[in-house]
């Protein structure tokens, strides 16, 4: 079984399945798990690995179990996956005697953690808590498993690496020219410093030993210079390359489908940009330093082996010896990498929530806890790194002695060698020389596996991110807003949607609804009606599970989503404005303003004189996330984000809920002017929102109960008559 790590919070159960599918041969990716499993941003759920697990050929059986049910069990050919700590997944591989014949362990493989093995004490606490019980997913692969093709694990390549280096071929040939250049002429120091001892001072010739000294100063500012060049060279290219990782990072997230986000926290997308650093240091500076090292290191190798081959191979073992012992070092130190990779995404999560929950922390008293919860995150993190400072200490004191050893026991040949009278004392300072520069390359590689490993996970983040499938695809179609269709419009045939999976709730069902073009739509319904969900799909944030829906007859999995959401005007409940100018957050994209439309939208959201009241007006910064703005004013100034935009569709999601009434009442009749001739779908709970609507849903429990006009179903007196009389008209 191959261990495979979760990268990010949310991940276990995935991970669980891709490690039961490698114990039976097959190597699959994560991110086709995720969508599979049904993933949101509060985990997955057992349900949903049961999902996954099916639509892999897996024959499933879940079920509680006592510990000593579970001691009989055959785990070595079947391994199952538990659930552990009451909020995480691992798989349990056996129930094995340790080394030595010492007591039975349970074998677990943890995507949090690793492989680790537990007594029967600590396996009990974890996975049984206070119960008797423990819950237990059964997995046996059918034949079906093993004829299907499945996406395989996306594995980094050379092309990967090189792509970020193409545009700076240029720059990097001067590098590489520079430190080409530089390795020549440290080659030529341990002949100079020969020639230094044998003919100048043992010859007793003060005009060679000058010669020879200010050959060795001037190549010395030689290689001074070089130093500076490279470092300047490779200072430009490091930063540029940082730049692309990231930009192409963000905008690659940005180009995915909402899904891909709703397993997401926040603190999973800082750490990845945050990581970004490890990529750009080991592209640049680690390995192109790495590169030339090696041909240096093979320069004076040729070098000292054509001064004495035995002195070569005592040279190469001792090395190889501090190679392995780095090695079995940084293998040790890469799980713990992990584990601070994996706190460090806590720790920023917590922060996250702290500072944007601040309000509710006060009002509640929470902060002392959520401190304390901070605190716990901090000392894990200080635990981790002190055991990778111990770590680290021991492999670099050994290396550094096993290093020392090798100098001694070099020096102490030629030393011997030059006493017998088989070499000269110049050759001994020219091969201690050597030794010194050929010491400096395996310290190097020693600084680049660690950055490698380091950098790993970062890449494999990455990269999973880059090889997920972009929302827009080349044979998508513009949205067309004027067909020969005789009834124009969206219409929803048999549409259905769940989140997670097609054994959870439907939050919509069977919804046939037809939106004339042109008119106004209200949408209403008691909360968890599946009304925000509904507008979700007509703008393609998810696609349907059953059923279809179409603009004016074009089917909506053939159309653009960019197409869609360029040519309508939204306001969601949970609307954003970001710290930028009042304008910029109206605008939005274009770059040239129209302050013409500007004041009109910000007229009809009447808004604008509180604009104009400010000092600044329309350059006035707001914070991030609207701070220091009331609800209302945040609201408006959404609306004039849409309405500036000139849509030919609107959506309205509670787009007038913190609004005064009268304000309510000025929007609402300017809005009206504005809807003229757009298609417009409004969700509200105000009755003076939604009565002036030419046709009226009613959503109830995900399906549509009513549809008519105010009057009409007033007086049919059933779901909105209740509504109105139990809710719309409180707000009005």
């Amino acid at each position: 079984m191959k261990l495979t790590r979760q990268y990010d919070k949310m991940d276990c159960g995935p991970s669980c399945l891709a490690m039961v599918a490698s114990h039976y041969g097959k190597e699959i990716s994560l991110s086709d798990l995720r969508e599979k499993c049904f993933i949101t941003k509060e985990g997955v759920s057992l349900l949903g690995i049961d999902e996954g697990a099916k639509s892999l050929g897996f024959e499933t059986l879940s079920g509680a179990m006592t510990l000593e049910d579970l001691k009989e069990m055959d785990f070595e050919n079947y391994p199952c996956i538990i659930h552990w700590n009451s909020n995480h997944f691992v798989v349990l591989k056996g129930y094995e005697k340790g080394t030595f014949g010492t007591k039975k362990k349970w074998k677990i493989a943890d995507p949090g953690h690793g492989f680790i093995s537990l007594d029967d004490e600590k396996f009990a606490k974890s996975w049984l808590g206070e119960k008797e019980q423990g819950i237990i997913f059964f997995l046996k692969p059918t034949e079906a498993f093993y004829e299907r093709e499945f996406k395989q694990k996306d594995k980094l390549s050379l092309k990967f690496f090189l792509s970020y280096f193409k545009p700076h071929k240029k720059k990097l040939g001067i590098v590489f020219s520079l430190m080409l250049l530089g390795s020549l002429i440290n080659m030529i120091f341990p002949f100079l410093a020969q020639y230094l001892i044998d003919r100048g001072i043992n010859q007793k010739n003060v005009d060679y030993i000058q010669f020879i000294l200010f050959s060795q100063l001037s190549l010395y500012l030689g290689v001074i210079v070089i130093e500076i060049l490279r470092n300047w060279s490779l200072l430009v290219v490091g930063t540029k390359i940082g730049i692309q990782i990231i930009s192409e990072f963000l905008l690659k997230t940005l180009d995915l489908p909402l899904r891909f986000f709703d397993s997401k926290l926040v603190g999973d997308f800082q750490q990845r940009i945050q990581d970004n650093d490890r990529i750009e240091q080991f592209l640049t500076s680690q390995s192109i330093t790495t590169f030339f090292s090696t041909i240096t290191f093979s320069v004076f190798f040729v070098v000292l082996a054509y001064y004495n081959v035995t002195i070569v191979l005592i040279y190469s073992s001792l090395t190889v010896l501090s190679i392995l012992w780095s090695n079995y070092f940084l293998k040790k130190r890469k799980v713990l990498d992990y584990h601070r990779f994996v706190e460090n995404s806590n720790s920023q999560e917590t922060v996250y929530e702290i500072l944007n929950g601040v309000t509710e922390m006060k009002l509640n008293s929470f902060e002392d806890y959520k401190c304390e919860q901070w605190r716990g995150v901090q000392n894990k993190l200080f635990e981790i790194n002190l055991k990778i400072l111990r770590l680290d200490q021991i492999q670099s004191s050994g290396f550094n002695f096993i290093n020392h050893v090798k100098n001694i026991v070099v020096s102490f040949y030629t030393a011997l060698l030059v006493v017998q009278g088989d070499m000269t004392l110049g050759a001994l300072l020219s091969i201690s020389y050597i030794i010194g520069m050929m010491n400096s390359p395996v310290d190097q590689l020693i600084v680049f596996l660690r950055s490698l490993q380091d950098a790993k996970l970062s890449l494999a983040r990455l990269n999973e991110v880059q090889n997920e499938d972009p929302e827009e695809q080349e044979n998508y179609q513009e949205l067309q807003l004027h067909t020969a269709q005789l009834n124009q419009g969206i219409k929803l045939s048999n549409v259905s949607f769940q989140y997670e999976g097609p054994r959870s709730p439907y939050v919509l069902e069977d919804i046939d609804m037809y939106i004339p073009d042109g008119k106004v739509t209200a949408i209403v319904g008691a909360s968890g009606s599946g009304k925000t969900t509904l507008m979700k799909l007509l703008l393609r944030f998810y696609d349907s599970v059953s059923g279809h829906v179409s603009y004016n007859g074009q089917n909506i999995l053939q159309v653009s989503p960019k197409s869609i959401r360029e040519n309508c005007g939204v306001v969601m409940q949970d609307g954003f404005l970001f710290s930028d100018s009042i304008a910029r957050n109206i605008v939005m994209a274009d770059t040239e303003i129209d302050e013409e439309r500007l004041k009109m939208a910000t007229k009809m959201a009447n808004i604008d004189g509180y604009i104009e009241s400010l000092p600044q007006g329309y350059e006035t910064t707001i914070g991030a996330a609207g701070s220091g703005l009331s609800g209302g004013q945040k609201q408006r100034l959404l609306i004039a984000r849409a309405i500036y935009k000139d849509p030919h569709y609107v959506f309205f999601d509670e787009a007038t809920s913190a609004l005064d009434a009268e304000n309510e009442k000025i929007i609402h009749h300017n809005l009206f002017q504005f809807f003229k001739g757009r298609t417009v779908v409004i969700i509200a709970h105000r009755l003076s929102t939604v009565k002036d609507a030419d046709q009226i849903v009613v959503l109830n429990k995900g399906k549509i109960s009513e549809v008519g006009s105010h009057d009409e179903l007033v007086n049919k007196k059933g779901d909105y008559f209740s509504l109105v009389k139990n809710q719309l008209e409180l707000g009005s």
